[in-house]
């Protein structure tokens, strides 16, 4: 059982490398944000991966993180990396991706709204960017990091290629396309011209932190196409999020109300779904209703899905989401007003 180094705390809902609770990164304490940022030091030196965003040097703009990256040096993604004053990595010719087919239904985080659930008969091209603005010490796909730092050159034609006559849908996941978007929004032009009039879908699962002008040009692609625009609403609290993800969620939150905006352009199918995982000791009703509340707020109808975690990454040593935790905050979410509830990962749940 790990205890907390600020408030002194043991419990299983602890993470021992972390070594501090979700309460006191909540509280934004200090102590427990200078522990939180000293793991994700550690973390990103295991992989290359600079340790914060950094600040002198060519402006990159691709998204929240706002890097300047010196000369010969890469920015915070690993991705983009700055050659002679030239950005490179995540261009329309050289992003750093891996794609495969997926049957429809598919398991996507939005089958239980989505379309393409119907398309039985299509597949899904599910596109993983290999790259992320974040760092979450929870991450559920974190084998990238191993392959960020190689060089990027597939070229947008070849990702828009790769869909046949029998593709329904393009997912962009990760990772995250945030910080590649360049890259995708040239294959989801390519690609839909390549359809000749058949339909396909553009979509896209993220954590929401790309530049508000990708963000509407992604928008207007899923809209126009029928597809959707699933963000990943990590946590609410500032520390939190900060604490878990190496980032502030404020353009996340900003982009998504923005897209609410947008979205009520096309309720049906919904174009604009949340999800939230759901980590032990940290991500937790309080943080669910916070979050239900700033949702609803826009539009209750917004379909939102709670995720059962699985431990891994840095925080493997904690225990899955317990149902009893999944039915709290789904309670949580309803009572903030939210009518458009799922539980999502079912087969990650304890069932105690």
């Amino acid at each position: 059982m790990a205890g907390c180094r600020v408030c002194g705390v043991s419990s299983s809902f602890v993470s021992a490398p972390l070594e501090v609770c979700g309460g006191c990164l909540r509280a934004e304490r200090p102590e427990a944000l200078a522990r939180a940022a000293d793991v994700h030091r550690a973390c990103r030196a295991e992989f290359g991966l600079p340790p914060e965003p950094p600040r002198e040097g060519t402006a990159c703009g691709g998204c929240a993180n706002r890097c300047r990256i010196p000369e010969g040096a890469r920015g915070y993604c690993g991705v983009r990396r700055n050659s002679a004053g030239v950005l490179h990595g995540g261009t329309v010719a050289d992003g750093r991706v891996s794609w495969y087919h997926d049957p429809l239904p598919t398991n996507c985080v939005a089958d239980w709204v989505c379309a393409g659930s119907h398309d039985v008969d299509r597949s899904n091209l599910a596109v993983f960017y290999e790259s992320c603005s974040f760092d979450c010490l929870f991450c559920q796909n974190w084998q990238y990091r191993q392959r960020s730092l190689r060089p990027a050159r597939v070229a947008a034609e070849a990702l828009a290629a790769a869909g046949d006559a029998r593709t329904g849908c393009i997912c962009y996941f990760g990772g995250d396309p945030a910080t590649q978007m360049p890259h995708a929004l040239a294959a989801s032009r390519l690609a839909l011209a390549n359809a000749a009039g058949r339909p396909l879908r553009i979509c896209w699962e993220t954590n929401g932190s790309m530049a508000p002008h990708h963000l509407r040009e992604a928008a207007q692609l899923s809209l126009d196409s029928g597809g959707c625009i699933k963000f990943d609403l990590k946590a609410w609290s500032p520390g939190l999020h900060l604490g878990l993800c190496g980032a502030s969620n404020r353009r996340t939150l900003d982009n998504f109300a923005w897209l609410a905006r947008f979205g009520a352009q096309r309720p049906d199918p919904p174009f604009l779904i949340a999800s939230t995982l759901l980590v032990p000791g940290y991500v937790d009703a309080v943080e669910v209703s916070q979050l239900a509340r700033f949702i609803a707020a826009l539009d209750p109808a917004v379909p939102y899905s709670l995720l059962g975690f699985h431990p891994d990454f840095l925080m493997a040593d904690l225990p899955r989401t317990s149902r009893r935790q999944a039915e709290e905050c789904l309670a949580a979410a309803r009572a903030a007003g939210l009518t458009r509830l799922h539980i999502g990962n079912t087969h990650s749940l304890d069932p105690t």
